[in-house]
Parts: structure tokens; C-alpha cells; sequence
């Protein structure tokens, strides 16, 4: 969803201990990116900074809205009465764990609302589809910016 809506020249390759449980791999994947979308993103010259989305899928909604500050912050919500799996696989706590390993190595400050949805498939993904175009949004290059967007020079 990252590089397919975000527009990002991503390939991941993920190994893992897949056979004990999916949490490890999943985690370290998501560090993975944080990190590289960091690196990425450089000392954040000329950029737009903030971002967001909104993304329906069926009956639910995500809406999402990121800050490319440099301060790792995250605020999830998601409907309480989500079911706890998607399929044998996906415990969907999983996708909250998966946002604060990226916020945290991304250092970027993300807020999350899903403010309804049925389906838990269609409620984690358009989360991840809203993440996507948000930091899409905010990682591009705004041609009417000039240096660091912030008032104390540096991100």
C-alpha cells in the first residue's frame, strides 16, 4: 500500500521466523521502513511537511494526517468493536504496533481516526492506504519552498 499509493520506489524483502509467529517479522519490517523513509527524506529541504488523507474502503473510513517533524508521535484510533483477527493470520492489534515501529524510526508525528467500519479487513486497509497518500502528500517537493519548512531551520 506504501509504494503502490504513496507513490514510492519501494521493494521489500522480508525473512523471518514466519513459523514461530508473524509479530517479530512484522515489526522489524516496519522498522525497516521508518528508517529508510527517514534516511530518505534527507534534511527535508523544500518539502511540503504536512499531510494528510482520507480514504474510504466499502463501509469504512481511515483519515489520516502526518507531520514530517522529526518527533516521533502517534495517535491511533480505531472502532472498538473490530474484530480481533483477519483471517488465521492477522491479529489486528497488529496494525497499531506496525505504526508505532514506523513513527518511531520515521520520527514523524502520525495521527490515525478511524471513526467507523464493519469489515476489519477493509478497516486496516485503508488505514495503510491513507497513510500512504498523507505521506505522499507531505514528502513532495514543493516548488514555492525554499530550505527547511520550519520556523527554527531545522526538522
Amino acid at each position: 500500500q506504501l509504494g503502490k499509493h504513496g507513490l514510492f520506489d519501494l521493494t521489500v524483502k522480508t525473512e523471518g521466523d514466519l513459523h514461530i509467529d508473524a509479530h517479530h517479522t512484522i515489526e522489524v519490517s516496519s522498522i525497516a521502513l521508518g528508517a529508510a523513509f527517514r534516511e530518505a527524506l534527507g534534511d527535508k529541504s523544500g518539502i511540503r511537511r504536512f499531510g494528510s488523507a482520507s480514504c474510504p474502503l466499502d463501509e469504512a473510513l481511515a483519515q489520516v494526517t502526518v507531520d514530517l517533524s522529526g518527533r516521533p508521535y502517534l495517535v491511533h484510533t480505531e472502532p472498538e468493536s473490530m474484530a480481533p483477527m483477519i483471517g488465521p493470520d492477522y491479529d489486528t492489534t497488529m496494525t497499531r504496533h506496525i505504526l508505532e515501529s514506523f513513527v518511531a524510526q520515521a520520527a514523524v508525528c502520525l495521527h490515525v481516526h478511524v471513526p467507523y467500519g464493519r469489515n476489519a479487513h477493509h478497516i486496516v486497509e485503508a488505514q495503510f492506504k491513507a497513510l500512504a497518500r498523507a505521506l505522499r502528500e507531505a514528502s513532495e517537493r514543493d516548488p514555492r519552498a525554499t530550505g527547511v519548512p520550519s520556523t527554527k531551520g531545522v526538522l
